[in-house]
């Protein structure tokens, strides 16, 4: 069983019970709150190391939580994942803007989001993973990769490719699961964009990094 915590926070009761059921299900210990106001109250009692957060609430919409809490320095290090509908007047930039980590539109399989999940708490727990015999570090709270102590800056979705492939070295990740982990459902992309964001890691963290296991999928080399 996971240590982990995660709250649900939405004012759609079967929305609620239904990420709940799932998260619970997976092994992490979940907890819910129906509005912003109840969520602040419940992260004062209860630090979770995540929060899955509808944007569009009553009494205080998800951009104001997220900003209240990412400016507490005693929460700042909570990750926060925005969940807003298609449609929504809203976009991913006021996500990151207001101090998210994280964006998913619903509706969403729960064996995606609980991937999307699994790649954000990655960043929790050590601060620093060794990698490649400690020839790569990642900085999972800082955004950072530092390869021979250089400290090298990678746009998000890299980061969140290498994170996914550091989270079991030598281990073959098939193409869907990198997809479904790292860009998710709600966008649409082909194996060429994978293709492109590793030969990019490459580039910048060394050719020898990275393995191609032909007509399967990646892993790292450890």
């Amino acid at each position: 069983m996971s240590n982990k915590s995660i709250l649900v926070v939405d004012d759609d009761e079967d929305i609620r019970s239904l990420l709940t059921y799932n998260i619970d299900k997976a092994g992490y210990d979940v907890d819910a709150a129906s509005n912003g106001v109840e969520c602040l109250e419940k992260i004062k009692k209860n630090k979770p190391n995540l929060i899955l957060m509808d944007v569009m609430m009553p009494e205080m919409d998800g951009l104001e939580v997220c900003e209240q809490i990412k400016s507490n320095p005693t929460n700042s290090d909570i990750l926060i994942c925005f969940l807003t509908a298609r449609g929504e007047d809203y976009s991913q930039i006021a996500a990151l803007e207001a101090g998210g980590d994280d964006y998913v539109t619903k509706p969403i399989k729960p064996k995606v989001l609980l991937s999307r999940i699994n790649a954000l708490l990655r960043r929790t727990g050590n601060n620093s993973s060794p990698l490649l015999q400690a020839s790569i570090r990642i900085d999972y709270n800082k955004y950072i990769v530092y390869k021979n102590g250089d400290e090298i800056l990678l746009p998000k979705k890299e980061f969140e490719l290498i994170s996914l492939l550091a989270s079991k070295p030598c281990h073959v990740f098939r193409r869907s699961e990198i997809l479904n982990a790292v860009w998710g459902t709600d966008i649409i992309v082909g194996d060429r964009t994978i293709d492109v964001h590793i030969r990019k890691l490459r580039r910048k963290l060394g050719e020898e990094c990275i393995a191609t296991v032909k007509g399967v999928g990646y892993k790292l080399i450890q």
